[in-house]
Protein backbone atom coordinates (compact mmCIF):
# COMPACT_ATOMS: atom_id res chain seq x y z
CA UNK A 1 0.00 0.00 0.00
CA UNK A 2 2.93 2.35 0.75
CA UNK A 3 4.56 2.02 -2.89
CA UNK A 4 1.09 2.29 -3.90
CA UNK A 5 0.46 5.80 -2.46
CA UNK A 6 3.66 7.12 -3.57
CA UNK A 7 3.22 6.12 -6.99
CA UNK A 8 0.19 8.14 -6.77
CA UNK A 9 1.32 11.59 -4.73
CA UNK A 10 4.22 11.38 -8.02
CA UNK A 11 1.59 11.41 -10.30
CA UNK A 12 -0.93 13.86 -9.10
CA UNK A 13 2.32 16.30 -8.56
CA UNK A 14 4.03 16.03 -11.76
CA UNK A 15 -0.05 17.02 -13.38
CA UNK A 16 -0.42 19.22 -10.77
CA UNK A 17 -0.12 22.71 -12.90
CA UNK A 18 -2.80 22.61 -15.96
CA UNK A 19 -1.14 23.48 -19.18
CA UNK A 20 -3.20 26.71 -19.17
CA UNK A 21 -1.44 28.11 -16.33
CA UNK A 22 2.03 27.88 -17.63
CA UNK A 23 2.50 31.47 -17.58
CA UNK A 24 2.53 31.65 -13.94
CA UNK A 25 4.89 28.94 -13.14
CA UNK A 26 7.54 30.78 -15.71
CA UNK A 27 10.56 32.24 -14.24
CA UNK A 28 9.37 35.77 -14.15
CA UNK A 29 7.11 35.58 -12.49
CA UNK A 30 7.79 32.90 -9.71
CA UNK A 31 11.59 34.81 -9.00
CA UNK A 32 10.63 37.31 -6.26
CA UNK A 33 12.61 38.27 -3.25
CA UNK A 34 10.96 39.71 -0.31
CA UNK A 35 11.44 39.41 3.26
CA UNK A 36 12.76 40.73 6.79
CA UNK A 37 12.73 44.37 7.40
CA UNK A 38 13.71 45.98 3.95
CA UNK A 39 11.91 47.99 1.69
CA UNK A 40 8.44 47.33 -0.77
CA UNK A 41 8.95 45.15 -3.28
CA UNK A 42 6.64 43.17 -5.60
CA UNK A 43 3.69 42.07 -3.65
CA UNK A 44 3.90 38.42 -2.45
CA UNK A 45 1.89 35.63 -2.95
CA UNK A 46 1.65 33.44 -0.50
CA UNK A 47 0.37 29.77 -0.57
CA UNK A 48 -2.65 29.59 1.91
CA UNK A 49 -2.49 26.03 3.51
CA UNK A 50 -0.22 25.41 0.61
CA UNK A 51 -2.71 25.41 -2.40
CA UNK A 52 -5.51 24.63 -0.76
CA UNK A 53 -8.12 25.39 -3.65
CA UNK A 54 -6.49 22.27 -5.40
CA UNK A 55 -4.99 19.67 -2.65
CA UNK A 56 -6.39 19.15 0.66
CA UNK A 57 -4.60 21.55 2.73
CA UNK A 58 -1.54 21.49 5.28
CA UNK A 59 -0.48 18.32 2.94
CA UNK A 60 3.18 18.15 1.43
CA UNK A 61 1.23 17.72 -2.45
CA UNK A 62 -0.63 21.15 -0.87
CA UNK A 63 2.76 22.74 -0.51
CA UNK A 64 4.39 21.73 -3.13
CA UNK A 65 1.61 22.46 -5.75
CA UNK A 66 1.26 26.15 -4.43
CA UNK A 67 5.65 26.62 -4.64
CA UNK A 68 5.47 25.11 -8.82
CA UNK A 69 2.38 27.51 -9.18
CA UNK A 70 4.75 29.95 -8.26
CA UNK A 71 4.07 30.83 -4.82
CA UNK A 72 6.56 33.01 -2.73
CA UNK A 73 5.78 31.36 0.43
CA UNK A 74 4.05 28.48 2.04
CA UNK A 75 1.67 28.52 4.86
CA UNK A 76 2.01 25.61 7.01
CA UNK A 77 -0.41 25.93 10.46
CA UNK A 78 1.34 24.74 13.37
CA UNK A 79 -0.22 22.05 16.15
CA UNK A 80 1.49 20.16 18.37
CA UNK A 81 1.47 16.20 19.45
CA UNK A 82 1.37 14.78 22.58
CA UNK A 83 5.09 14.00 22.40
CA UNK A 84 6.01 17.78 21.62
CA UNK A 85 6.14 17.10 17.65
CA UNK A 86 4.94 20.05 15.52
CA UNK A 87 2.35 19.50 12.87
CA UNK A 88 0.77 20.93 9.75
CA UNK A 89 -3.27 21.09 10.65
CA UNK A 90 -5.61 24.19 10.73
CA UNK A 91 -6.89 23.50 14.32
CA UNK A 92 -5.85 21.37 16.96
CA UNK A 93 -9.43 19.35 16.02
CA UNK A 94 -9.23 16.91 12.84
CA UNK A 95 -12.26 15.35 12.81
CA UNK A 96 -12.60 17.68 9.55
CA UNK A 97 -9.40 17.53 8.10
CA UNK A 98 -8.58 13.70 8.57
CA UNK A 99 -10.09 10.42 8.71
CA UNK A 100 -9.77 9.77 12.18
CA UNK A 101 -13.44 9.35 12.08
CA UNK A 102 -13.41 6.39 10.20
CA UNK A 103 -10.60 4.41 12.66
CA UNK A 104 -12.62 2.59 15.09
CA UNK A 105 -9.17 1.95 17.37
CA UNK A 106 -9.36 5.72 17.73
CA UNK A 107 -13.06 6.02 18.25
CA UNK A 108 -12.68 6.50 22.30
CA UNK A 109 -10.17 9.13 21.61
CA UNK A 110 -13.36 11.84 20.76
CA UNK A 111 -14.18 13.93 23.43
CA UNK A 112 -15.22 17.78 24.01
CA UNK A 113 -12.48 20.42 24.65
CA UNK A 114 -12.51 24.03 25.59
CA UNK A 115 -10.48 25.51 22.98
CA UNK A 116 -9.88 29.64 23.88
CA UNK A 117 -12.96 29.29 25.77
CA UNK A 118 -15.45 27.52 23.04
CA UNK A 119 -16.50 23.87 23.72
CA UNK A 120 -15.63 22.21 20.65
CA UNK A 121 -16.31 18.43 19.98
CA UNK A 122 -13.73 16.03 18.27
CA UNK A 123 -10.27 14.46 18.21
CA UNK A 124 -7.65 16.75 19.37
CA UNK A 125 -3.62 16.21 18.27
CA UNK A 126 -2.57 16.71 21.02
CA UNK A 127 -4.40 12.93 22.07
CA UNK A 128 -2.26 11.60 19.50
CA UNK A 129 1.89 10.92 19.38
CA UNK A 130 3.00 11.60 16.04
CA UNK A 131 3.01 8.17 15.16
CA UNK A 132 -0.49 7.65 15.93
CA UNK A 133 -0.53 10.58 13.70
CA UNK A 134 1.06 9.53 10.81
CA UNK A 135 -1.47 6.69 10.34
CA UNK A 136 -3.83 8.82 9.71
CA UNK A 137 -4.83 10.40 6.00
CA UNK A 138 -5.62 14.10 5.10
CA UNK A 139 -9.07 14.61 3.61
CA UNK A 140 -10.90 17.98 2.09
CA UNK A 141 -12.38 20.05 4.67
CA UNK A 142 -14.88 21.76 2.65
CA UNK A 143 -16.10 18.92 -0.12
CA UNK A 144 -19.26 20.44 -0.39
CA UNK A 145 -17.60 23.59 -2.43
CA UNK A 146 -14.58 21.34 -3.21
CA UNK A 147 -15.17 18.22 -4.80
CA UNK A 148 -12.42 18.20 -6.69
CA UNK A 149 -10.28 17.85 -3.77
CA UNK A 150 -11.95 14.80 -2.58
CA UNK A 151 -9.98 13.00 -5.56
CA UNK A 152 -7.08 12.86 -3.11
CA UNK A 153 -8.89 12.13 0.33
CA UNK A 154 -6.61 9.10 2.09
CA UNK A 155 -3.54 9.83 -0.35
CA UNK A 156 -1.58 12.03 2.19
CA UNK A 157 -0.46 11.93 5.40
CA UNK A 158 -0.42 15.10 8.21
CA UNK A 159 3.75 16.28 7.34
CA UNK A 160 5.99 17.57 10.43
CA UNK A 161 7.03 20.73 10.51
CA UNK A 162 10.40 19.65 9.76
CA UNK A 163 8.97 18.05 6.36
CA UNK A 164 7.55 21.22 5.58
CA UNK A 165 11.18 22.85 5.91
CA UNK A 166 12.77 19.77 4.66
CA UNK A 167 10.41 20.30 1.33
CA UNK A 168 11.08 23.66 1.08
CA UNK A 169 14.80 23.33 0.66
CA UNK A 170 13.98 20.87 -1.98
CA UNK A 171 12.05 22.94 -3.95
CA UNK A 172 14.15 26.29 -3.53
CA UNK A 173 17.23 23.90 -5.38
CA UNK A 174 14.70 22.31 -7.41
CA UNK A 175 12.78 25.22 -9.34
CA UNK A 176 16.12 27.90 -8.83
CA UNK A 177 14.54 30.06 -6.34
CA UNK A 178 13.93 30.39 -2.45
CA UNK A 179 10.33 29.21 -1.36
CA UNK A 180 9.67 31.09 1.81
CA UNK A 181 7.94 29.52 4.68
CA UNK A 182 4.80 31.53 6.59
CA UNK A 183 4.09 29.27 9.87
CA UNK A 184 1.25 30.19 12.38
CA UNK A 185 1.03 29.18 15.57
CA UNK A 186 -2.45 28.09 16.33
CA UNK A 187 -3.95 28.53 20.07
CA UNK A 188 -0.56 29.48 21.62
CA UNK A 189 -2.25 29.98 24.83
CA UNK A 190 -4.50 27.01 24.43
CA UNK A 191 -1.80 24.66 23.95
CA UNK A 192 0.86 26.29 26.68
CA UNK A 193 -2.22 25.37 29.31
CA UNK A 194 -1.74 21.69 28.36
CA UNK A 195 2.17 22.25 29.28
CA UNK A 196 3.08 21.91 25.27
CA UNK A 197 4.00 25.05 24.13
CA UNK A 198 4.46 25.73 20.24
CA UNK A 199 7.08 28.68 21.03
CA UNK A 200 10.81 26.37 22.14
CA UNK A 201 9.93 23.97 19.17
CA UNK A 202 9.67 26.34 16.41
CA UNK A 203 12.17 28.25 17.42
CA UNK A 204 14.42 25.59 17.82
CA UNK A 205 13.29 24.50 14.05
CA UNK A 206 14.18 27.75 12.12
CA UNK A 207 17.41 27.64 14.37
CA UNK A 208 18.12 23.89 13.28
CA UNK A 209 17.13 24.75 9.47
CA UNK A 210 19.23 28.22 9.53
CA UNK A 211 15.88 30.52 9.17
CA UNK A 212 16.15 32.26 12.78
CA UNK A 213 18.14 35.53 10.63
CA UNK A 214 16.16 39.01 9.97
CA UNK A 215 16.75 38.52 6.36
CA UNK A 216 15.68 34.93 6.59
CA UNK A 217 12.77 34.47 4.29
CA UNK A 218 9.98 33.71 6.71
CA UNK A 219 7.25 35.02 8.67
CA UNK A 220 6.13 33.71 11.72
CA UNK A 221 2.49 35.00 12.51
CA UNK A 222 0.30 34.94 15.19
CA UNK A 223 -3.23 36.40 16.32
CA UNK A 224 -2.14 36.45 19.52
CA UNK A 225 0.11 39.74 20.20
CA UNK A 226 1.74 38.26 23.42
CA UNK A 227 2.50 34.94 21.73
CA UNK A 228 4.92 37.43 19.13
CA UNK A 229 6.19 39.64 22.22
CA UNK A 230 6.95 36.30 24.00
CA UNK A 231 9.21 35.09 20.62
CA UNK A 232 10.65 38.24 20.02
CA UNK A 233 11.68 38.82 23.90
CA UNK A 234 11.87 35.85 25.56
CA UNK A 235 12.99 33.24 23.10
CA UNK A 236 14.88 36.10 21.37
CA UNK A 237 13.40 35.22 17.74
CA UNK A 238 15.41 37.22 14.82
CA UNK A 239 12.71 35.80 11.74
CA UNK A 240 10.35 38.50 10.88
CA UNK A 241 6.86 38.45 13.01
CA UNK A 242 3.42 39.32 11.44
CA UNK A 243 0.40 40.02 13.88
CA UNK A 244 -2.77 38.62 12.71
CA UNK A 245 -5.86 40.28 12.98
CA UNK A 246 -9.54 39.83 12.63
CA UNK A 247 -12.62 42.29 11.87
CA UNK A 248 -14.40 41.48 14.95
CA UNK A 249 -13.14 40.38 18.49
CA UNK A 250 -9.45 40.41 19.78
CA UNK A 251 -7.00 38.04 20.96
CA UNK A 252 -7.41 35.11 23.71
CA UNK A 253 -7.19 36.13 26.62
CA UNK A 254 -6.19 39.93 25.67
CA UNK A 255 -8.14 42.86 26.86
CA UNK A 256 -7.50 44.30 23.82
CA UNK A 257 -9.27 43.83 20.26
CA UNK A 258 -8.50 43.62 17.35
CA UNK A 259 -9.40 46.93 15.68
CA UNK A 260 -7.55 48.64 18.74
CA UNK A 261 -4.74 47.08 17.66
CA UNK A 262 -4.87 48.47 14.05
CA UNK A 263 -5.27 52.23 15.06
CA UNK A 264 -2.40 54.44 13.96
CA UNK A 265 -1.24 54.21 17.42
CA UNK A 266 -1.73 50.88 18.19
CA UNK A 267 0.33 49.84 14.92
CA UNK A 268 3.26 52.55 15.83
CA UNK A 269 3.22 49.85 19.08
CA UNK A 270 3.27 46.89 17.09
CA UNK A 271 6.42 47.64 14.90
CA UNK A 272 8.08 47.34 18.12
CA UNK A 273 8.21 43.78 18.28
CA UNK A 274 6.20 42.96 14.51
CA UNK A 275 7.46 43.39 11.42
CA UNK A 276 3.59 42.99 9.18
CA UNK A 277 0.31 42.21 10.17
CA UNK A 278 -1.95 40.18 8.52
CA UNK A 279 -5.70 41.72 8.26
CA UNK A 280 -8.94 39.82 7.76
CA UNK A 281 -9.63 41.35 3.92
CA UNK A 282 -12.51 43.61 5.02
CA UNK A 283 -10.25 45.48 7.05
CA UNK A 284 -8.75 46.52 3.97
CA UNK A 285 -11.55 47.23 2.03
CA UNK A 286 -15.21 46.06 4.04
CA UNK A 287 -18.20 44.91 2.17
CA UNK A 288 -21.38 47.16 2.12
CA UNK A 289 -24.43 46.12 3.46
CA UNK A 290 -25.44 44.62 0.22
CA UNK A 291 -22.41 42.48 -0.01
CA UNK A 292 -20.30 44.20 -2.61
CA UNK A 293 -17.14 46.01 -2.15
CA UNK A 294 -16.75 49.29 -0.61
CA UNK A 295 -14.18 51.55 0.07
CA UNK A 296 -10.60 50.73 1.10
CA UNK A 297 -10.02 52.19 4.86
CA UNK A 298 -6.57 53.71 5.30
CA UNK A 299 -5.25 50.89 6.94
CA UNK A 300 -2.82 50.07 4.45
CA UNK A 301 -1.44 53.61 4.59
CA UNK A 302 -1.65 53.30 8.59
CA UNK A 303 0.82 50.37 9.06
CA UNK A 304 3.26 51.12 6.05
CA UNK A 305 3.63 54.78 7.76
CA UNK A 306 4.51 52.70 11.07
CA UNK A 307 6.54 50.67 8.86
CA UNK A 308 4.33 47.38 8.65
CA UNK A 309 4.00 45.14 5.98
CA UNK A 310 0.10 44.14 5.37
CA UNK A 311 -0.74 40.74 3.71
CA UNK A 312 -4.08 40.02 4.19
CA UNK A 313 -6.39 37.29 4.73
CA UNK A 314 -7.69 34.86 2.42
CA UNK A 315 -8.44 35.19 -1.11
CA UNK A 316 -10.34 32.48 -3.06
CA UNK A 317 -11.80 32.24 -6.31
CA UNK A 318 -15.46 30.34 -5.57
CA UNK A 319 -18.33 32.69 -5.49
CA UNK A 320 -18.98 31.23 -2.26
CA UNK A 321 -16.36 33.89 -1.17
CA UNK A 322 -16.54 36.81 -3.14
CA UNK A 323 -18.26 39.72 -2.93
CA UNK A 324 -21.62 39.71 -4.40
CA UNK A 325 -20.28 42.27 -7.21
CA UNK A 326 -17.09 39.73 -8.67
CA UNK A 327 -19.83 36.27 -8.29
CA UNK A 328 -20.32 35.35 -11.44
CA UNK A 329 -23.57 32.83 -11.68
CA UNK A 330 -25.56 31.34 -8.88
CA UNK A 331 -23.37 28.34 -7.77
CA UNK A 332 -21.55 28.96 -4.61
CA UNK A 333 -18.98 26.31 -5.43
CA UNK A 334 -18.26 28.20 -9.17
CA UNK A 335 -15.14 30.44 -9.97
CA UNK A 336 -16.01 34.37 -9.93
CA UNK A 337 -14.00 37.32 -10.81
CA UNK A 338 -11.35 36.24 -8.29
CA UNK A 339 -8.62 37.82 -10.32
CA UNK A 340 -10.31 41.07 -10.26
CA UNK A 341 -10.81 41.33 -6.63
CA UNK A 342 -7.11 40.25 -6.00
CA UNK A 343 -6.10 43.17 -8.49
CA UNK A 344 -8.43 45.80 -6.69
CA UNK A 345 -6.82 44.62 -3.25
CA UNK A 346 -3.58 44.86 -4.71
CA UNK A 347 -4.41 48.07 -5.98
CA UNK A 348 -4.63 49.40 -2.33
CA UNK A 349 -0.92 48.99 -1.73
CA UNK A 350 -0.59 45.28 -0.14
CA UNK A 351 2.61 43.49 0.51
CA UNK A 352 1.01 40.80 -0.39
CA UNK A 353 -2.22 38.30 -0.32
CA UNK A 354 -2.78 34.90 1.11
CA UNK A 355 -4.66 32.55 -2.03
CA UNK A 356 -6.00 29.04 -2.11
CA UNK A 357 -5.28 29.74 -5.39
CA UNK A 358 -1.52 30.47 -5.69
CA UNK A 359 -1.26 30.57 -9.41
CA UNK A 360 -4.71 33.01 -9.49
CA UNK A 361 -2.44 35.08 -7.17
CA UNK A 362 0.50 35.30 -9.17
CA UNK A 363 -1.60 36.36 -12.68
CA UNK A 364 -3.80 39.44 -10.24
CA UNK A 365 -0.50 40.45 -9.36
CA UNK A 366 1.09 40.69 -13.25
CA UNK A 367 -2.53 42.13 -13.70
CA UNK A 368 -2.02 44.59 -11.07
CA UNK A 369 0.98 45.89 -12.39
CA UNK A 370 0.41 46.09 -15.61
CA UNK A 371 -2.63 48.19 -15.28
CA UNK A 372 -0.77 50.70 -12.92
Amino acid sequence: MADRRQVLRLGVLTAAVPTVLGPAATPALATVEHGGSGGRRRPLVVGHRGASGYRPEHTLASYELAARMGADYIEPDLVITRDGVLVARHEPEIGGTTDVASRPEFAGRRRTVPVDGVPVTGWFTHDFTLAELKTLRAVERIPQLRQHNTLYNGLFEVPTFQEVLDLRRRLSRELGREIGVFPETKHPTFFRGLGLELEAPLVRALRRNGLDRADAKVFVQSFEAKNLIALRADYRLRAPLVFLSSATGGPFGDTRSYADYLTPAGLRELSRYADGIGPDKAQVIPRRADDTLGTPTSLVADAHAAGLKVIPYTFRAENQFLPADYRTGADPAAYGRAIDEQVTFLRTGLDGLFTDQPDIGVLAREAARARV
